[in-house]
């Protein structure tokens, strides 16, 4: 790709939509990952003993590993989540820009 069709699409209103999209929902989710995540480490640190109570009386399941199988799948969900808008939002945005700029080389 040329250098004058690369800046192109840098002009293009589009690709700056693109760019403040992806870029919010990124930050969105990186921001509720890290939340949960460090929320878990700082209740380890500070209350462990919640973290080794049951889930309910003569359950072999922990509160812990209930709340981290729940954030596994919570994240896992969240991997999907962005996927789907990348795939279909950013995606198509990003077709849009490139075609714009292949009609402005022609």
């Amino acid at each position: 790709m040329s250098s004058v069709m690369y800046q192109r699409m840098r002009a293009n209103p589009k690709f700056q939509e693109l760019v403040t999209k992806r870029s919010r929902f990124a930050w969105t989710l990186a921001a509720i990952v890290l939340t949960m995540f460090y929320g878990f480490v700082m209740v380890v640190a500070f209350n462990p003993t919640l973290l080794g109570q049951p889930v309910s009386e003569g359950s072999m399941l922990t509160i812990g590993v209930a709340v981290e199988l729940f954030m596994f799948i919570f994240f896992w969900s969240l991997t999907a989540v962005y996927v789907k808008r990348a795939n279909s939002e950013f995606d198509s945005l990003t077709q849009e820009i490139v075609k714009e700029a292949w009609k402005e080389n022609k």
